[in-house]
């Protein structure tokens, strides 16, 4: 059995998110969050929130035990992008790609 819980549309860069979740990988939920509470990035509060939406789903949905629960997946995509422009030199414009990310965060219950 496997509870999962979705980010999606988050105003971070792909790259920024997968730094965050390549350190809770396969880790016990405990230590996960300990670790994204003690991580100095900006993807971790948003992925905090999603690891409690993850447990609380794997709690009520799925009636797992919350002491056995480990993240066995956790992947990024990114998003559409939001294209905005930056004026430049001389009349110039310079075109800024804000872009966006879906998160997807899987647990299961350990053997």
């Amino acid at each position: 059995m496997e509870a999962r819980a979705y980010l999606r549309y988050v105003r971070i860069a792909p790259r920024k998110v997968q730094i965050v979740l390549d350190l809770i990988r396969k880790q016990p939920v405990d230590k996960a969050m300990a670790i994204l509470k003690h991580t100095p990035k900006a993807a971790s509060e948003p992925l905090e929130k999603l690891l409690k939406s993850a447990i609380a789903n794997a709690e009520n949905n799925h009636n797992m035990n919350k002491e056995a629960l480990y993240v066995s997946e956790c992947f990024v995509c990114p998003g559409p992008i939001l294209k905005r422009i930056r004026p430049r030199a001389q009349g110039r414009a310079f075109r800024v790609l804000k872009r966006t990310s879906h998160v997807t965060l899987v647990l299961k219950e350990m053997e």
